[in-house]
């Protein structure tokens, strides 16, 4: 096989049409039932915080009015239309188990039902959903309530009369916040004020300035910079909803709390609350785990690239890193770019066109 690229989602579809494109027949492995990555397994309220307009993989618009919000289930039935738009060979139910070089500039690429597949490139676009991040806080293992990640949350339909805490301050621990304050007590507790940015300016959505500014093309050093100049805090985007949530009462912010003690919750302020769920929305590391027989990540666990493209390997690359390149790496409205540019050189190596010294 000329390419592999690992993962079904919108980063290996996006690669998958850019390796197409580029005269290659790679071949998909996605572990999941169908082409669509993580996003069956959201929770069921989500929307795109980008407009359909700009939200798109290249070849593809997105349905319908070019200035709505996609719903986790119109991005599913989008993937699945662009999956099945692409002539490229596309294996569900097929988990990547390990990555090894073959000992001649290629790649073994191994799978839990026990196949090896030879080929001379690899795209790991298996994302980050597999792996969420939960901090560890003092006496987090005996918790006596529940405790889980968003990535297990779906509704507030169970939580109704509860005492929660959404624990993480990005977009996805506001809106889940905001949905769950309709039934249940909701703080957030954040390391950082809430730093909200509006979703429209000047009568255009922001991701409308996005583009035409080129702030989507920011390198991940200015993000910082951004971040630092919002108190330290991640920018949520907001219609006015959620900021008014928190004025009014309906959810509050504290800090973030600093230990579990039983059924209760440790305050920064020393105050000890009982709380029935905990809800940590504290995003997700890469899901990598079976390129370290190939050498190829770091001790953290997280790939050594630049840009996209393998330092360690040539003939490797990365596409659905979260701020790999810019701000809109890792989104429906960037990944594609992110692709084009990983994939080019490894087209070029597995077409036999890029000397294994020649970059």
């Amino acid at each position: 096989m000329d390419t592999i690229v690992i993962g079904g989602g919108q980063s290996g579809l996006a690669a998958a049409h850019c390796l197409r494109t580029a005269g290659l027949r790679p071949v998909v492995l996605e572990a999941g039932e169908h082409p669509t990555g993580s996003w069956a397994d959201y929770y069921d309220s989500l929307t795109l915080f980008s407009p359909a307009r700009h939200s798109t993989l290249g070849g593809q618009q997105f349905p319908g009015d070019p200035d709505h919000y996609p719903t986790r289930d119109e991005v599913v039935a989008y993937l699945r239309r662009y999956a099945d738009s692409l002539d490229v060979d596309i294996r569900t139910r097929t988990r990547v188990s390990a990555v090894e070089g073959d000992g001649a500039g290629g790649f073994l690429v191994h799978t839990a039902d026990g196949d090896t597949l030879r080929t001379k490139g690899v795209v790991a676009a298996s994302g980050s959903f597999g792996n969420p991040y939960l901090p560890q806080l003092p006496g987090q293992d005996t918790f006596a309530g529940q405790l889980l990640h968003v990535a297990d949350y779906r509704n507030p339909k169970h939580y109704a009369g509860r005492r929660v805490v959404v624990g993480g301050g990005g977009n996805s621990a506001v809106q889940v916040g905001y949905e769950l304050a309709e039934v249940a007590t909701v703080t957030l507790a954040t390391r950082h004020p809430i730093a909200f940015m509006p979703q429209f300016i000047a009568g255009q959505d922001v991701h409308h300035w996005h583009t035409t500014t080129g702030f989507d093309d920011l390198p991940p050093y200015w993000l910082a910079q951004i971040a630092a100049r919002a108190g330290g805090g991640t920018l949520v985007l907001d219609t006015g909803d959620h900021a008014a949530a928190l004025a009014d009462g309906r959810m509050d912010r504290r800090p973030l709390f600093t230990a579990f003690e039983g059924d209760r919750i440790l305050w920064s302020d020393g105050e000890r609350e009982h709380v029935d769920t905990v809800i940590f929305a504290t995003g997700y590391r890469p899901d990598l785990g079976y390129l370290h027989p190939l050498g190829a990540l770091g001790e953290d666990g997280l790939p050594l690239h630049d840009g996209g493209v393998s330092t360690t390997h040539l003939g490797l690359g990365y596409v659905g890193v979260e701020f790999q390149r810019s701000f809109a790496s890792n989104t429906l409205r960037g990944v594609h770019r992110d692709a084009r540019h990983v994939t080019a050189p490894i087209a070029a190596y597995a077409g036999g066109t890029l000397a294994p010294y020649g970059l």
